[in-house]
């Protein structure tokens, strides 16, 4: 694919504050008539929405998690999914890019000092975004790291080379997920243009297209020793690290299965037919058969939608009262949404085709972008490990193990 220069992004301008959840759900649904609008067009000719993140951002829906002590609305985790879940039935690709921002943002609530919550939560507020230097490729799992961070003069110096980095392209800083000479993972925040640092602009998915993802080369970085978030520390100790970062993909994907069954509504109503075998119907709409295959679609979303709605609870639960049993029940609780938001997803944008017949495959159509991004988002984490890590807990009393796919 053609490689294009990005503009290094600059913040500007300060962005506006929320102070409720209220308010979030407000803004939230404002901002998805306003992307629903080209999203499709975005996606066709992988055209990076830059002016739609400012925006994003600028509205404040980026720092809703800030805590209230450092002026953050610090909204609930029900909030956060429903926020996420509207802005991906939009357009899911502006629905994932906040997600590892707002994992940083909760490793910086657990485990960054005094003076880097109230310096990098001002920042948050004034509607800085953090991108991701995290997964590499090659390594044998995705929890294994190869970019090293090691002391210099007083600060650190690091070294290694990213992929997969949501948001990057775009972002203001660049958390890097490195390790020390002792393999324990830390997170080092550089400032977008630091020396060394470099983003690629080479994501060539099928889905998810303008997610500004693609390749970070992190060679000699320079980062002040009060940029450095010891981030194994959330993994040490039960905390709710690891379910956060999983419910907040959960959410990407019940917003990708939303769109699709609206897309699915959407053409049968306007353009299909009812099949040569049904005597009765006058438009596709009545179909008996089709009738009862939205009428499941529906109830499966509803589904995962409540399961999702249960894990936020759980992961409240935690984040107030964080122990070895409130943690494992959130993860458990977060897999089981997983699992149905997963699902949901994938069955949807398939049914969109089947429902819908042929011609809703034509390219005029885009309609083929909603089964795409559902099936790049689900295979960030897979679903066959949150069945074992669901069976062993409830039968063999095991609770699930602390990382971020958990």
């Amino acid at each position: 694919m053609t490689q294009l220069t990005i503009k290094q992004p600059r913040l500007t301008t300060v962005a506006h504050v929320i102070r409720s959840d209220e308010e979030a759900i407000e803004v939230a649904h404002r901002l998805a008539d306003q992307f629903r609008q080209g999203a499709s067009e975005r996606d066709k000719h992988r055209k990076l929405p830059i002016t739609e993140l400012d925006t994003f951002s600028q509205s404040g829906l980026w720092a809703i998690t800030v805590p209230q002590e450092y002026g953050g609305a610090d909204v609930s985790y029900r909030t956060l999914g429903e926020v996420i879940r509207i802005i991906s039935a939009a357009d899911p690709s502006l629905g994932q890019l906040p997600q590892n921002h707002l994992v940083v943002v909760e490793h910086l609530k657990l485990d960054a000092t005094e003076e880097q919550k109230r310096f990098f939560f001002d920042l948050v507020l004034k509607g800085a975004r953090f991108g991701n230097a995290f997964s590499e490729k090659g390594s044998r799992t995705v929890a294994e790291f190869a970019t090293l961070i090691t002391p210099e003069d007083n600060g650190y110096v690091v070294n290694g080379t990213k992929f997969f980095s949501t948001g990057a392209l775009l972002a203001h800083w660049i958390p890097i997920v490195t390790v020390d000479v002792a393999g324990l993972p830390h997170l080092a925040l550089a400032e977008h243009g630091t020396p060394g640092l470099e983003v690629i602009n080479d994501w060539s998915s099928f889905g998810q297209r303008t997610t500004a993802s693609g390749t970070v080369v992190i060679n000699q970085v320079k980062v002040p020793k009060e940029h450095v978030v010891p981030i194994y520390q959330a993994f040490a100790r039960p905390t709710v690290g690891g379910p956060t970062s999983q419910f907040i993909q959960a959410a990407v994907d019940a917003g990708i299965a939303q769109a699709s069954i609206e897309a699915t509504i959407e053409y049968v109503r306007q353009h299909a037919r009812p099949w040569i075998d049904d005597k009765q119907s006058q438009r596709a709409s009545d179909d008996p058969y089709t009738l009862q295959q939205v009428g499941d679609l529906k109830l499966r979303l509803h589904a995962a939608e409540a399961l999702l709605d249960r894990a936020a609870d759980k992961i409240q639960l935690a984040d107030a009262q964080a122990t070895e049993a409130t943690v494992a029940a959130a993860s458990i609780a977060v897999a089981e949404a997983k699992v149905l938001t997963t699902e949901i997803a994938l069955l949807a944008s398939n049914k969109l085709f089947e429902l819908s017949g042929t011609r809703s495959t034509l390219e005029e159509y885009n309609l083929d972008r909603h089964w795409r991004n559902a099936r790049t988002h689900t295979l960030h984490d897979p679903v066959r490990w949150k069945y074992h890590a669901i069976g062993n807990y409830y039968l063999n009393e095991v609770n699930p193990p602390r990382h971020p796919w958990l």
